[in-house]
């Protein structure tokens, strides 16, 4: 399966399909990113956002996750409360990108629904005619 364009493969973790790429909003060794999730506490919760492209906006949509997307999303994710960390993942056989985003409560997590870089990013995605799923938020029950 393809990597993204100039990522560090060695760091990249393979769920379930998707090549999440840590480096895409923070820099994180796959050490670093287990002891941030195994930070987390009680009550955290975990929000999905994904969407689905044409096959043909493959190349497209990859570059602009992580241009575009990255540059404009990125630095006001980091300013938000309650933020433990952000993943993006595109799954070139099932076009399809996603976003995985750990916070420490529910109301922080419910920031990225009022976040203008997040809309804005939304809006130019739809514009390509990119479907979204519903956002939502999971309460995290166990993890290993």
């Amino acid at each position: 399966m393809p990597h993204a364009a100039g990522a560090d493969v060695e760091n990249q973790i393979n769920v379930h399909g998707f090549h999440v790429c840590p480096g895409v909003l923070r820099t994180f060794t796959k050490t670093d990113m287990i002891m941030k999730i195994e930070s987390v506490k009680e009550g955290a919760i975990v929000r999905l956002s994904i969407a689905h492209f044409k096959p043909e906006q493959t190349e497209k949509v990859e570059s602009m996750l992580n241009n575009e997307f990255k540059n404009h999303v990125a630095p006001a994710v980091k300013r938000l409360r309650g933020h433990i960390g952000f993943y993006v993942g595109i799954d070139k056989e099932k076009f399809t990108m996603s976003n995985v985003s750990f916070w420490e409560a529910k109301d922080d997590a419910l920031q990225m629904a009022t976040l203008k870089e997040m809309a804005d990013m939304r809006a130019t995605f739809k514009e390509l005619g990119i479907e979204f799923n519903d956002m939502t938020n999971h309460d995290i029950l166990w993890m290993l």
